[in-house]
């Protein structure tokens, strides 16, 4: 006898401000899943690489102000109108609203390009985070993926990856060393994260 199991295909909109090197990695990571499926990205910033990366990808886009987040109404619709179950944000420099945690309680995610608690807070991030790596003579760092909650890089801790830091480094060597940890690791952690979730 042959059973037939169909799964919910679980769909995630990625937010992102910027050239969105970590969206065009995840998009492409479940670009031939069957379980999860990268639905919708989400810019404040008209001028984000982010853009176009997702219409290379055939992926639909949206733009979202600061205002418009602010908005319940116009963001939750948008959001379900995508069917979306999960956000993740990558490089997105807006503040969360609670009303929108509230919507997706522990279901949306972010990465910071430190080990939290260090190095996070209203301010940091991109090249501001390594400076002050630099700075204070750190002899590593990371990536932390996180849940969001209503304070900056707050959030429970979901996973955590260390680079070395050298003397001799500069910033841009440590940021080339967490985006090599940011490739390898966050689509998987996302899949994991999800697919633990749906199973409970």
């Amino acid at each position: 006898m042959c059973i037939s199991t169909t799964y919910h295909m679980i769909k995630i909109a990625i937010f992102a401000s910027g050239s969105g090197t970590n969206a065009e990695n995840i998009i492409r990571y479940f670009s031939n899943q069957h379980r999860i499926e990268v639905a919708l990205i989400v810019s404040n910033n008209p001028k984000a690489y982010v853009l176009h990366r997702a219409l290379q990808a055939k992926v639909p886009t949206a733009l979202c102000s600061k205002d418009e987040l602010a908005n319940t109404q116009s963001v939750l619709q948008l959001l379900t109108e995508h069917g979306i179950d999960w956000i993740v944000l990558a490089g997105f420099l807006l503040k969360i609203p609670d009303y929108l945690i509230a919507a997706y309680p522990n279901r949306i995610i972010n990465i910071h390009p430190a080990l939290l608690p260090k190095f996070g807070g209203k301010g940091m991030y991109g090249e501001h985070v390594h400076q002050a790596v630099v700075a204070a003579g750190e002899k590593e760092s990371g990536i932390t993926i996180h849940y969001v909650n209503g304070q900056y890089d707050a959030g429970d801790i979901i996973f955590q990856a260390t680079c070395s830091v050298e003397l001799s480094d500069t910033p841009d060597d440590v940021a080339a060393k967490i985006h090599l940890l940011e490739q390898a690791h966050f689509p998987n952690v996302i899949e994991q994260l999800i697919l633990s979730t749906a199973s409970m």
